[in-house]
């Protein structure tokens, strides 16, 4: 049972008591607060490994970007984030684990070069506004046996091993998410093993994508929009590549979903200049109130920001940006793209993807109908439905 939820900043009782115990820990002296300096972050996530890790196959320009990011980011949560004892400790475990998981790819590249040259299929990029039907387009899509989604563990942690425990390791985080936000699924319905988007991949490189969703932060997003994204996206395309290899469907499309494509596409197709598009559509004043709602909720436990106001202006403006962005990125791509409108995905879902499938010259089979029949029977038991229950409380 989900409980009620009255206002978009509302904490539950669990994040408080976390909130109020770490600050304890520090006060009393039994330990340290750790500081969200990058000199600090970056010599506890290169513990046991090496400087040639860190830089392996990638470029000088991509090594010196990301440490330029980590700088930008770590100001930005110092100066302006206002975070609270539980925040602190989520965004210092946050960059600690991206400069760890850098330095493993690297190390794995190291060891495997090929593994980040792998052949791959040209994807289909899901693309679209946050809240505006992305996340169950890209289900739809990747259900499709000819096709590959990716993981929500492999997103959280890129870092392939044997044996694989990623799984595992995404259920216990997954129950801490649900315990410190019990209305997480009612915003975005995860799984361990569920297809899911991409978002990972992008903070490991340290794009704004989620960090932004998670914290008040306007230094670091707007150093980020003015600075090429090439970076981040070479990151991205190694990993994709070697989770491609590792899980051997390198040869079928993978189904790509961030929105934070949207803001970066020239970037994302100069890695991926065969990939097809499908573009998520929905009536902007519902993307800006489900959009808010979301960081709301994120933001409500992490910081002692309350401005709903601030909060609507800013991502009025964002999702402004993006669209313009993704205009222009669009009017230059000349691959098959697909446009898919939002009450039309709820109306008639069969009508909606067969003619995306026209529309990007693919043939959907038997096989892929059933396996999106399965996904949508999956799809309702979520908790997803409930968010507008939420968001018109929140307007009272």
């Amino acid at each position: 049972m989900i409980p009620p939820r009255p206002h978009p900043f509302v904490r539950s009782r669990f994040a408080e008591r976390a909130s109020e115990l770490i600050e304890k820990v520090w006060r009393r002296g039994w330990d340290e607060k750790p500081p969200l300096e990058p000199d600090y972050l970056w010599e506890l996530g290169a513990k046991g490994f090496t400087a040639d890790d860190e830089i392996s196959i990638r470029s000088a320009e991509d090594v010196a970007d990301f440490r330029l990011r980590l700088e930008k980011l770590c100001a930005a949560l110092r100066d302006e984030a206002q975070l609270n004892a539980l925040g602190h400790t989520m965004a210092y475990g946050q960059l600690k684990n991206a400069i760890r998981k850098r330095h493993a790819l690297g190390r794995l590249w190291r060891e495997e070069p090929g593994l980040a040259a792998t052949q791959i299929a040209p994807p289909i990029i899901v693309l679209g506004q946050m809240r505006s039907g992305t996340t169950r387009m890209q289900r739809l899509l990747a259900a499709d046996p000819h096709h590959a989604g990716t993981r929500f563990c492999d997103s959280h942690d890129p870092v392939p091993a044997t044996p694989d425990l990623r799984p595992l390791k995404a259920r216990a985080a997954l129950f801490m998410a649900r315990k410190v936000n019990p209305w997480l699924e009612t915003l975005h319905p995860f799984g361990a093993t569920r297809t899911d988007e991409e978002i990972g991949w992008l903070a490991a490189a340290l794009s704004p994508a989620s960090f932004e969703a998670q914290w008040r932060i306007p230094s670091f997003v707007a150093f980020s929009e003015q600075r090429d994204a090439a970076p981040v996206y070479r990151e991205f395309a190694r990993i994709l590549r070697t989770d491609a290899a590792a899980h051997g469907n390198a040869d079928k499309p993978r189904v790509l979903k961030c929105p934070q494509f949207a803001e970066d596409l020239p970037a994302l197709l100069e890695q991926f200049p065969e990939a097809r598009i499908v573009r998520c559509e929905r009536a902007h004043d519902e993307v800006l109130a489900s959009s808010v709602s979301m960081v709301a909720s994120q933001m409500a436990f992490q910081s002692e920001m309350r401005d709903i106001e601030a909060l609507e202006r800013e991502w009025s403006r964002k999702l402004s940006l993006r669209e313009r962005r993704m205009e222009s990125a669009l009017s230059a791509h000349p691959n098959p793209a697909a446009t898919i409108a939002f009450d039309d995905l709820n109306s008639d879902w069969l009508g909606t993807i067969t003619k995306a499938y026209r529309q990007l010259s693919l043939e959907f089979t038997a096989a892929a109908n059933t396996a999106m029949e399965d996904e949508l029977t999956r799809a309702r038991g979520d908790s997803h439905a409930k968010h507008k229950n939420q968001m018109d409380e929140f307007a009272v």
